[in-house]
């Protein structure tokens, strides 16, 4: 018997095997989760049909979150297929390319728009579907990213997406106490994922976290078993809270001066 033996979720955010999606998708897997998987577009469903299959998914469905009118209809389809459901995992950001680089002050309003749209309102909006059929409670997890707490270069507008999720987090944990659902997030350090080679200068990024964390970088499998944990019945008071898988890279406050450039001289 696995931690979810007989339990039953959703997925979203799966993009290819190299997903932080998918390494939560199989650490679930692997503790007897029945698992389902929303895509974004046709070429995703390429990609996403074959993973599911792979670990028994029958349930791969499309759905644009920035329409109130699919999420309805998937929630429809999700209902008629599992009946209820236990967990709920919100790996979905978005931005325009042009944003994720330059200076942070010319971001455009529809660049803004889309990137909070689909990045933080679509954890409310998949959240206020998922509650009903979250019989006698449940558990919900979301991704997001240090550069919502601190500055990231060029990570622009996404940090400012991923603060709202975060704040989102915490009024959804307080509202939907009260139906025994917990909502939390998983703070993941920099990992070569389709969504993060989208960001200018992406890979000095990863080479440098990975210098600076006591720990180094982390993969889609340390995710998947931090998200593995909050899902689980072992987090049952936990709910609201933002989690740092990153190596511990947002404990330091400066690197190591043995990795900085030129002599490091004290006062």
């Amino acid at each position: 018997m696995g931690l979810f033996s007989g339990k039953k979720g959703l997925v979203f955010g799966v993009a290819n095997k190299n997903s932080i999606a998918w390494g939560i998708a199989q650490a679930l897997h692997s503790e007897g989760a029945e698992l389902g998987f929303s895509y974004a577009g046709e070429i995703l469903k390429k990609r996403v049909e074959p993973l599911a299959e792979s670990i028994g998914a029958s349930f791969v469905e499309e759905c644009d979150v920035t329409s109130d009118e699919a999420i309805d209809s998937l929630f429809v389809k999700v209902e008629a297929h599992f009946g209820k459901l236990d967990f709920l995992v919100h790996c979905i950001a978005f931005a325009p390319s042009e944003e994720l680089g330059g200076r942070f002050v010319n971001t455009s309003r529809n660049g803004f728009r889309i990137a909070l749209d689909i990045s933080c309102y679509s954890l409310i909006a998949l959240a206020r579907r998922a509650q009903p059929l979250m019989l006698g409670g449940g558990a919900m997890v979301a991704l997001t990213y240090f550069g919502a707490e601190k500055v990231t270069p060029n990570y622009n507008v996404m940090g400012v997406a991923k603060a709202a999720l975060e704040a989102s987090v915490r009024y959804l944990a307080w509202d939907l106490g009260k139906d025994n659902i917990r909502v939390n997030a998983i703070s993941a350090g920099p990992i070569k994922t389709l969504a993060a080679s989208g960001v200018s200068g992406f890979r000095k990024s990863l080479a440098y976290v990975g210098k600076v964390a006591p720990m180094g970088n982390v993969d889609q499998e340390d995710v998947g078993q931090a998200a593995a944990f909050l899902l689980s019945d072992h987090a049952t008071r936990i709910t609201g809270e933002v989690l740092y898988v990153d190596g511990g890279y947002n404990i330091m406050g400066a690197p190591d001066p043995s990795l900085m450039d030129g002599d490091a001289k004290g006062e």
